[in-house]
């Protein structure tokens, strides 16, 4: 479809886009002086209806004959100020009707009048800009420098922005809608101290958020320690209880620790921690003594050879 048509068969207008492709019947219809005519046939599936579309050379365009007619976009209408050419057969109607050429004088006398109002406007707006060229050149100059002044230093603020914030996206310039919101933001008035100490706790504050126990976990978890080392004292006790009982159990049974039983005797109480003076060393050593009978290893029957 070279441009967009309106379809007239279907029920409800049906709008069809350009450049939708048809299977068309292509057939010559006839001739502009040595160039042809072409038709092109084609059928519109949505409601079955035949548009035609035939060439114009005279124009070179496309003329919708069928089964449809072209959108108006407006592409076709003559805007201000464009030059509009005649065609060969007004050229000629001018020639033939006196009439005719008289309205399109009378008309074009109006349109240079207008036009020549506007030009000269044009001439005294630029000869009073450029009566002097120096001093135009200088005040051109001047407003150039001033902005330019004004564009390195939103430049060096902006990068300075950048860097402190690590952003690597290209950041617009400010604009009142900006200054608009940024007004409605109230921060609150801590004064010097107020804000070192807000500084200080900003500063301490962990980067990552910590979850803390809460008071229920914390009880739980206080009586779980002190549980714990209950039964670790306890365990010590027995640990130390089984050692005893099991050194003196050896120190009764085993023969050959008859030597050793000084050493073994002389050990350490369970959960007292005290050194003792040479006197009751010497005390312990004498009842050690007195005691031989039931230190002295019983007699032991050896199968001879």
């Amino acid at each position: 479809m070279p441009y967009p048509i309106w379809c007239t068969t279907c029920p409800k207008p049906t709008i069809i886009g350009q450049g939708v492709r048809f299977n068309a019947e292509k057939k010559k219809v006839g001739n502009y002086y040595s160039t042809p005519i072409f038709s092109f046939r084609m059928k519109h599936t949505a409601c079955g209806g035949w548009i035609e579309i035939r060439t114009d050379p005279k124009n070179t365009a496309y003329v919708v004959t069928e089964g449809a007619k072209k959108r108006d976009t407006g592409d076709d209408k003559v805007h201000e100020g464009e030059i509009v050419l005649r065609t060969d057969e007004e050229r000629e109607r001018l020639q033939n009707d006196a009439f005719a050429a008289l309205e399109v004088k009378v008309g074009d006398k109006r349109q240079a009048a207008t036009d020549k109002g506007r030009i000269e406007e044009l001439l005294e707006a630029g000869d009073k800009d450029w009566d002097d060229p120096y001093a135009a050149s200088r005040r051109l100059r001047k407003s150039f420098r001033v902005e330019r002044n004004v564009r390195e230093k939103n430049l060096a603020l902006t990068e300075g922005l950048k860097d402190r914030m690590s952003l690597g996206m290209d950041l617009l310039p400010e604009t009142e809608e900006d200054r608009r919101r940024a007004g409605f933001v109230e921060f609150g008035d801590l004064g010097a101290a107020g804000s070192e100490i807000a500084i200080i706790k900003a500063r301490a504050k962990p980067l990552f958020p910590i979850d803390s126990p809460t008071v229920k976990d914390r009880s739980s978890s206080g009586k779980k320690a002190k549980k714990l080392k209950a039964e670790q004292v306890a365990e010590k006790q027995r640990e130390a209880l089984r050692v005893e009982l099991q050194q003196n159990t050896r120190a009764v049974m085993d023969p050959f620790l008859a030597d050793q039983a000084v050493f073994v005797a002389t050990g350490p109480l369970p959960g007292i921690k005290r050194k003792r003076t040479q006197g009751e060393q010497e005390t312990r050593l004498e009842d050690l003594a007195s005691n031989n009978d039931l230190l002295k290893p019983p007699l032991v029957d050896y199968d001879s050879d």
